[in-house]
């Protein structure tokens, strides 16, 4: 196995297995699709790092940072819901992005390019997926309360706007290492679709947790594979993998009930 194909599938399931993990709480809370807005956020602050020559996953999570802190904060100060303050900062940022980022570097911006990853990137990758999973791990109970009612987790004490913040903070840290491995055109689906096959396959919530994230490495590990072999972009590859596998779970799901 060549260095490439190996750190490629290091940081797939890493970035694929904390990403699912976090999708399954947002799926819960009935969040899906701010983690694929969240993609599209990103962009901005990739196309500045492409100009300066710098990594493009540092710009973007500085980008996806200011634009996390942008919809906490409006949504402490408005009635608009989460997903329409998403909705706004997503549209504004798609359209700086696609003036700010070069023509030439436009394509790997969408779809990701894991195959270009370094050593150091890779470790980077590994670590901070490591960081998103165990934060989110730590307060998932209470986000999960949360979900059902906050008067009860004022009970125990829980900090809505804190719980929100780190949350939505590890959301932003795992998209912004999904990019490398999607893009931001796509990145979106790692949180959403791993969740979604595992929500049909789990019978309580502890184990749907750990089954998405087993779906979410297994999917994308998978994904590198028939990549390489078929000449495919890795990200996509990975993507209609994963999609491939929720129709299957549908398809069983919908058998056994006759």
């Amino acid at each position: 196995m060549d260095e490439s194909l190996l750190l490629s599938l290091v940081v797939a399931a890493f970035v694929g297995g904390a990403a699912a993990f976090l999708g399954s709480l947002m799926i819960t809370r009935r969040m899906a699709l701010v983690g694929d807005a969240l993609g599209h956020v990103a962009l901005p602050g990739m196309g500045i790092a492409l100009v300066l020559g710098v990594d493009a996953g540092y710009g973007a999570f500085a980008s996806l940072a200011l634009g996390i802190l942008a919809i906490w904060q409006l949504g402490e100060k408005t009635v608009l819901s989460l997903e329409t303050l998403v909705g706004i900062v997503f549209v504004s940022s798609l359209a700086v992005g696609f003036l700010i980022v070069p023509e030439g570097d436009l394509e790997g911006t969408l779809l990701g390019d894991i195959a270009s990853v370094s050593i150091s990137g890779a470790a980077v990758a590994v670590v901070l997926s490591a960081a998103a999973f165990a934060v989110v791990k730590r307060i998932y109970p209470g986000m999960m309360l949360l979900g059902i009612s906050q008067e009860l987790a004022a009970v125990d004490a829980i900090d809505a706007r804190r719980y929100n913040l780190i949350y939505l903070g590890a959301v932003a840290l795992i998209v912004a290492v999904g990019v490398k491995v999607t893009g931001s055109l796509l990145v979106g689906s790692l949180v959403i679709v791993p969740p979604a096959t595992a929500r049909m396959l789990s019978t309580n919530m502890t184990q749907y947790a750990r089954v998405s994230a087993a779906i979410g490495i297994s999917t994308s590990v998978v994904g590198v594979v028939v990549a390489r072999l078929a000449g495919f972009p890795p990200g996509p590859a990975i993507i209609l993998v994963g999609a491939a596998l929720f129709l299957l779970s549908l398809l069983s799901k919908r058998r056994g009930r006759l």
